[in-house]
């Protein structure tokens, strides 16, 4: 636990000065000033007192115990500092100093330096390059942000000090509670997954908000995020979303596969929430305040205003809530009671002269209806609509039921105090409809992610001795500085674990092609085999539907013809021979490898369209089998496994099976970072795999 840092009993600030500039002035007196009652021990050889507190010449010549230094001195005097502090005893240190990895090799050498130094004596950093620490519950203020945000059970994590700063200061205005607040900057010892951890535990913090720019080990992250989020929400901001196209893609799983897309499935996979913006963040953040959960995804909405229901319809309709119409009595009870120009369906509209009375008539059968998951309550401001007292209703009957409120306040003045109210009663008030939905549908995701069963990962008996053929030739390749595996290898792995091919066969000459093209049968297909063409169909390498012995032949020389014209440096094996499978439906499966968190799954409609369609769904592996079947259903041509105008649904149990056994496969093998198997045809019975790579590294 991280106990020292956050609720610090005593706190020496090193480089506290009596210039009402620096930062060791500005830090010292938020302790001193914003309701922290530990020991603080100003540090400074220059000063015998500063802000009316005895000043020590170092922390070691502090004679009592001291838990936190906050260090301000500059870069190069840090390590002889956090020495000190070792040889006293501090657990916990705070560098806010900049000067470090962020600036260059002399930083990143000094940087490599402070961390030799804390693991020799056992100390925990957060820093350096940061903003500091906050803990509203203590009043303790270790920052240079002037005040403390109101107090609250949001704690938040960031990487950047200086969104930080903004944060705290929004939070001021806005009246938005904090509880715990850190900028851990270069995170050269404590990173975002030591604070969401730490948050987990915290119970003080009942959401949790960061801001990530990466993710030090995304493994472990995705391990205690997991954990955490069933008990608490996980709301993150990730920046630097950019495609990984810099690099020359390797691979159609490769080239599809962007650095931010493995985010967004390590978020998915951990039940993180994940949020575009910082207005967002804190409008998300609004929603779980009230600490009540829907049962499932029914949301009812009341409005006195047709457009804003009908956005707030669309936008519930586009992320996946059901406005499922009121059971049949309470639909009755409202006729009754309403004019006869009200909508009783799903939005309930109580038309734009509703006072109070209507909306309390809906909220009292809302509160007891089973269609009804939560309310989203819009109100527009028009002359007959006493806002207050619909507040006051909404509140009253929100207490009444463990079903989640929202409110959609639209308008300026005249819905301020109501809205305020709203919000101090916990319940979140928005002035837009489909932010107010949008919120609301990112409550009903973490329930289905809190209630969702243990995943089943299933694992294939492959014997020992295929295990190691396997690995002598990825060994063998990679000694020869191999990295991408052809057809015949790449087929021959694959098939050990499950991945069925045509009949096929390596042929030299135009003679041997047709030799082999006799044994299989035909017609056939041919294939330029070289490991250095990535992409055959661009360079003229392959040929399909040959019907007999002309046509192989003819075939072979117009190949390797054009692959010397287009790659006049390529070697060539021969040219593959295969059966010709017909019928069926193409798909592509792939794995890719994200250096934060490891391998992904890919599936999509395949051939030679797929970058692109870029119709494509990925998971990180290990995928569960649940996870397998979800690929399936989040690609746009998804229909067309299922079959139209008449044809045969494909057998997604096949589908699923490879993408399984692609998973065990690239975690018995870390050494292989990208598979493309495009196209897979899959039939209504099973399917064949038609072309295949692999790259290792």
């Amino acid at each position: 636990m991280l106990d020292f840092i956050f609720k610090p009993t005593s706190i020496a600030v090193v480089g506290a000065s009596e210039e009402e500039k620096k930062i060791g002035h500005v830090i010292l007196k938020n302790l001193l000033t914003q309701g922290y009652t530990g020991k603080i021990f100003p540090i400074n050889p220059k000063r015998k007192e500063i802000l009316g507190l005895k000043c020590y010449s170092s922390v070691s010549s502090v004679k009592e115990k001291i838990d936190l230094a906050i260090i301000v001195v500059p870069a190069k005097v840090v390590p002889s500092v956090l020495k000190d502090c070792g040889e006293a005893g501090v657990k916990g240190v705070v560098v806010i100093t900049a000067g470090f990895k962020e600036t260059g090799e002399e930083g990143a050498r000094l940087e490599r330096e402070i961390i030799e130094t804390i693991k020799k004596y056992g100390i925990r950093m957060v820093g350096p390059n940061c903003l500091g620490v906050i803990n509203t519950e203590i009043g303790m203020n270790a920052t240079f942000a002037p005040e403390l945000p109101p107090k609250g059970r949001v704690s938040f994590f960031s990487q950047s000090g200086a969104l930080g700063v903004a944060l705290i200061d929004w939070a001021i205005g806005s009246g938005f509670g904090f509880g715990k607040f850190v900028s851990f900057g270069n995170k050269a010892d404590l990173n975002e997954t030591d604070f969401l951890d730490y948050f987990g535990e915290d119970e003080d913090t009942d959401i949790i908000l960061g801001y990530i720019e990466d993710i030090k080990d995304g493994k472990r992250f995705i391990e205690v995020a997991q954990k955490v989020a069933k008990k608490k929400p996980v709301i993150i901001i990730k920046s630097g979303a950019t495609e990984a196209g810099a690099r020359a893609a390797s691979s159609h799983t490769g080239a599809l596969a962007g650095s931010d897309r493995a985010f967004s499935e390590a978020f998915r996979k951990a039940g993180v929430i994940r949020v575009e913006g910082i207005k967002e963040l804190f409008e998300v953040a609004e929603i779980f305040k009230s600490g009540k959960l829907p049962a499932g995804e029914k949301l009812l909405i009341v409005t006195n205003a047709g457009g804003p229901g009908i956005i707030a319809a669309d936008t519930a309709e586009k992320t996946g809530l059901k406005l499922y119409p009121m059971s049949k009595e309470s639909i009755e009870y409202l006729a009754e009671r309403l004019p006869s120009t009200a909508a009783l369906y799903n939005p309930v509209d109580v038309i734009g002269d509703a006072t109070s009375e209507r909306y309390l008539v809906v909220l009292e059968r809302a509160i007891i209806d089973p269609n009804v998951d939560g309310v989203c309550v819009i109100l527009t401001p028009q002359a007959m609509t006493d806002v207050e007292n619909i507040a006051k209703i909404v509140v009253e009957k929100s207490q009444e039921t463990a079903k989640p409120f929202i409110g959609c306040f639209i308008g300026g003045p005249k819905v301020k105090q109501a809205t305020l109210y709203l919000k101090q009663n916990n319940i979140a008030c928005y002035e837009d409809p489909l932010i107010a939905v949008s919120a609301y549908s990112k409550l009903v995701s973490y329930v289905k992610y809190k209630n969702r069963e243990e995943e089943e990962y299933v694992r294939f008996p492959i014997p020992e001795e295929v295990k190691k053929e396997i690995n002598l030739i990825l060994e063998t390749l990679r000694d020869a500085g191999v990295n991408v595996i052809g057809e015949e290898n790449a087929m021959k792995i694959l098939s050990f674990y499950g991945i069925e091919f045509p009949k096929r066969g390596l042929a030299r000459t135009p003679d041997e092609a047709v030799k082999i093209a006799e044994q299989i049968g035909y017609p056939v297909v041919m294939k330029i085999s070289s490991p250095h063409i990535v992409h055959k169909t661009d360079v003229g390498g392959v040929k399909i539907g040959l019907k007999d012995e002309k046509e192989v032949k003819e075939a072979f020389f117009e190949m390797t013809i054009n692959v010397k014209r287009a790659i006049p440096g390529a070697y060539i094996k021969g040219v593959n021979i295969y059966e010709m499978v017909s019928g069926g439906k193409e798909v592509i499966l792939g794995v890719t490898y994200d250096n934060t968190f490891g391998h992904m799954l890919m599936f999509g409609l395949g051939g030679i369209y797929v970058e692109v369609l870029k119709d494509v769904s990925f998971r990180l592996a290990p995928v569960s089998k649940k996870e397998a079947y979800e690929m399936l259903t989040e690609i746009k041509g998804k229909k067309l496994l299922e079959g139209v105008r008449g044809e045969k649904p494909c057998d997604k149990d096949a589908i699923v099976d490879k993408i399984l056994r692609l998973s065990q496969l690239v975690q018995d093998f870390p050494i292989i970072k990208e598979i493309d198997i495009n196209p897979y045809l899959v039939k209504e019975v099973g399917g064949v795999a038609l072309d295949a790579r692999i790259i290792i590294g």
